[in-house]
């Protein structure tokens, strides 16, 4: 059973982290780095897994958890690099990573990209085992839902037992929101992102998300499920649990801010390293 409270309460804490710089409690440090298809993000952490800072970054530099602009997401990298190692004072050292699951095949560029940044990839993940670092659930279904894919990991007795991925995501619901409203697609991301619009557009967007729900179910026995946990940018979408549900038939629980709780579950799988100062 997820804690929710425990959750919520954490993630408001990473969140906070973009805009304000939390002192770690020992001179150790993790970092995850999230390649994401809408996104980029660097998410910092104690060695005690407390959040200490964080940045991201809007990118189109990914499709389907690929790497396609790789000049492009080098340099976003390292720049989101030099930020958070000048509000820390101290060069950042290892990160973790985590792909897609079933896009294992890239996980070689992935890593190319966070060691032309100057990091060490101490460690390789899939996204829906990394959220679980966050989760700590025994039994369920992690389904994180990012820009281009839909994936899960099914959970027995907090052991990975399946996972699956398909290209279905965040980008398809912008998609359809452009092709709806006439539109740009950069202003339909906007309106997606707008918690005052989600009633409105949540009917225009359903036929994708019960897609979504319908890639779930037919890769889990439900028998043997009790609850899905979703994770991931596109989960921000106020009612998607509800469609899930209604759809799998499954309980489906999400906290309030699932944007940000793979990218700490990276954060978390690092490797630490020691604090060391650094004049800029």
């Amino acid at each position: 059973m997820l804690d929710l409270e425990r959750i919520d309460a954490y993630m408001e804490r990473v969140t906070d982290s973009e805009t304000e710089t939390f002192v770690p409690e020992s001179r150790t440090l993790k970092c995850g780095l999230d390649l994401g298809t809408a996104y980029i993000v660097i998410v910092v952490l104690d060695e005690q897994n407390n959040p200490v800072a964080c940045e991201k970054q809007a990118a189109e530099v990914l499709r389907d958890g690929v790497v396609v602009d790789y000049a492009g997401a080098s340099r976003i990298v390292r720049e989101l690099k030099k930020k958070l190692e000048e509000r820390l004072g101290c060069e950042l050292q290892n990160c973790a990573i985590a792909m897609p699951a079933g896009t294992e095949s890239s996980v070689r560029t992935h890593k190319y990209v966070a060691e032309g940044a100057g990091f060490e990839v101490t460690g390789v993940l899939d996204e829906p085992s990394a959220a679980n670092a966050v989760y700590q659930i025994e039994n369920g279904v992690i389904v994180d839902i990012g820009g281009g894919t839909t994936g899960l990991a099914v959970l027995k007795k907090g052991k990975v037992t399946d996972i699956y991925d398909e290209p279905t995501g965040g980008t398809h619901l912008s998609l359809v929101l452009a092709g709806n409203y006439h539109i740009p697609f950069a202003e339909a991301e906007k309106i997606k992102q707008d918690y005052s619009r989600h009633k409105e557009i949540l009917p225009v967007v359903r036929a994708v998300i019960e897609k979504m729900a319908t890639i779930v179910s037919r890769n889990i026995k439900k028998e043997e499920i009790e609850e899905i946990y979703l994770c991931g940018g596109t989960c921000c979408l106020t009612g998607i649990e509800q469609i899930f549900e209604k759809v799998t038939g499954i309980k489906t629980i999400k906290p309030k801010n699932p944007f940000l709780v793979t990218p700490a579950g990276i954060a978390a799988s690092c490797e630490p390293f020691k604090m060391e100062t650094r004049d800029y």
